[in-house]
């Protein structure tokens, strides 16, 4: 089965929600456990216990396990594999992007189900050119993986680059958008490609909801502690909110350590989207 059939299986049966575990400083500090590899194992386990088993989607920020090293890299294999057996597809986010033999190498750690990273999943950065990725969308076809691709962010600085001119007439987004769209055009059911596309942003004007539906799925950041709203996105995806899948991470961990506290947390966030085409 596709990635895209598998999401759309998985929102089904447990709604619009992706969850992020993102094990910065703060957040281990505010459950009360030390910046130490111990500290991120008990924080990550924790939240695979209460989100496995709840969300469609679990979303672990590569980074904030790989600053611990190997170790880190170990708990995060832990967690990919605790989240699948409790059920939640496991999207790695990574934002690699690079060419040739180093993104087939990025493709072969993260989506190989030979290897201990391979998740359903991975973010990818287009920015050396959409072209720049085939290796990763071809390693990801060929495993029945999903990748989406950085297309509207919502930090502040990324406007620089995406809603730049292209030569071809059009912005950085609305290519990025286009190559997604192209890549799913030939799938029969929902496409396996998929945008990021931040839940705040403000759209180039070559950038429309229509332009949105890629018939693939959309990420959508900023929800929650980054003050995103179930408003902001009608306005920014009007009728391809059937396509998206907002995420949320700091203000679901934010609930912790109590494992009750956080299922909670996330039903809540669950019933808010609910509501969404």
């Amino acid at each position: 089965m596709t990635f895209g059939s598998r999401l759309d299986r998985a929102v089904a049966a447990r709604g619009r929600l992706c969850a992020g575990i993102d094990p910065h400083r703060a957040l281990l500090e505010g459950w009360g456990l030390p910046d130490t590899l111990a500290g991120l194992e008990r924080f990550a386990m924790t939240a695979v216990e209460a989100f496995g088993d709840t969300v469609a989607v679990v979303k672990p920020q590569s980074a904030f396990f790989e600053r611990f090293g190997s170790g880190g890299i170990a708990v995060l294999e832990q967690v990919i594999a605790g989240c699948r057996d409790l059920g939640a597809l496991v999207l790695l986010d990574v934002k690699r992007g690079d060419i040739g033999s180093t993104v087939q190498a990025y493709a072969d750690a993260y989506l190989d189900p030979a290897s201990p990273l391979a998740a359903d999943a991975v973010t990818a950065s287009p920015f050396l050119g959409t072209g720049s990725l085939d290796p990763l969308l071809e390693t990801a076809q060929r495993h029945d993986a999903g990748v989406f691709l950085l297309a509207l962010t919502s930090n502040p600085e990324g406007p620089q680059v995406q809603h730049a001119v292209t030569p071809g007439g059009g912005t950085v987004a609305a290519e990025v958008l286009a190559a997604v769209a192209a890549r799913n055009a030939t799938t029969d059911g929902p496409g396996s490609v998929g945008a990021v596309v931040g839940a705040t942003v403000t759209l180039p004007a070559d950038v429309t909801p229509s332009t949105l539906d890629v018939n693939g799925p959309l990420l959508v950041p900023g929800i929650g502690a980054q003050g995103g709203t179930v408003d902001d996105v009608r306005r920014v995806f009007g009728p391809a909110c059937g396509r998206v899948l907002p995420s949320s991470s700091r203000e679901l961990l934010g609930a912790g350590p109590d494992p009750a506290r956080l299922v909670d947390a996330v039903r809540r966030a669950v019933d808010t989207f609910a509501a969404l085409a």
